[in-house]
């Protein structure tokens, strides 16, 4: 196969079907979901299950909380795996795996320098990528689509109607809190994301908490607004207690460590300025 130039994203496998049933049991396909494992190494969960093809691989930006910064993606036919890069093409951590039946995908229109852009939306996980050119973006969002359907159509189901994780709005997009619209942020008033909405909002906004079990098994922070709603929704009172909580001074004083998204804070080795991160986000094939 030919390498093509200035390219970043690896297909292993073809859109047949027969191509990818070949893959299921191919001594090739089982390397690659090894090597992929190892790369992990401890941090991360097994990835070898039967029935499991890795369809392909590449580099892409993702937007974090502070800033845009590149991200390992793995394209299996059932999940979508990615993490922080260590060491290019050798060493990752905090693996992040969400089932493709919950993913969907949204275009994101182009804004200034933040270009070929789309939402990844799950129950657990919702965040934005970029791809670095038009052509990379549809590829992309056409392979993730496809497995998308064919694992909704192997296990005879629909994509789930379970309230999908919010896509948070980056701190660079909030000076002052986005619930009271008073608080202005300073090293001293931080800013905090709603769990729920990702809105940025300022601790007093934030002060309640709400059990969303699929973004986590402990409650966690979400904004005043969102509180009140969850709260008429959950009507039995023993779901309200077992669901809610308010927030202790102990726990205000911690939670600068439990707003920083698990992997928005951890510095990519070779990273830079944010357009600098994008435009190192190529997209490779092999033909």
């Amino acid at each position: 196969m030919i390498q093509t130039a200035r390219k970043s994203f690896i297909l292993y496998n073809t859109d047949d079907e027969e191509d990818l049933d070949i893959g299921v049991n191919s001594e090739a396909n089982s390397r690659r979901i090894n090597n992929v494992e190892q790369s992990f190494g401890s941090s991360g969960q097994p990835l070898g299950l039967p029935g499991r093809v890795l369809v392909g691989e590449g580099v892409l930006t993702k937007m974090c909380r502070k800033r845009a910064k590149p991200r390992q993606f793995f394209l299996f036919n059932d999940v979508l795996v990615y993490g922080n890069i260590i060491i290019h093409k050798k060493k990752y951590n905090k693996q992040h795996i969400l089932p493709l039946e919950d993913v969907k995908l949204d275009n994101v229109d182009d804004d200034g320098n933040l270009r070929n852009g789309w939402k990844i939306i799950s129950p657990s996980k919702s965040f934005v990528v970029y791809a670095a050119t038009a052509t990379e973006k549809k590829e992309w969002m056409a392979h993730i689509r496809k497995c998308v359907n064919d694992i909704l159509a192997l296990r005879g189901i629909r994509q789930s109607t379970t309230v999908d994780s919010p896509v948070w709005v980056p701190d660079s997009e909030a000076k002052t809190c986005m619930h009271c619209r008073k608080s202005e942020f300073t090293v001293v008033n931080r800013r905090h994301h709603c769990r729920h909405c990702g809105i940025v909002a300022c601790n007093a906004c934030t002060s309640k908490k709400w059990l969303l079990p699929l973004q986590s098994s402990k409650p966690i922070r979400v904004c005043l607004t969102c509180y009140q709603k969850l709260s008429k929704e959950a009507t039995d009172n023993n779901v309200t207690r077992k669901y809610s909580s308010v927030m202790t001074s102990g726990d205000n004083r911690n939670s600068s460590g439990e707003d920083s998204s698990d992997d928005d804070d951890d510095q990519f080795r070779n990273g830079g300025s944010e357009q600098l991160a994008i435009n190192d986000a190529h997209f490779q094939s092999y033909d």
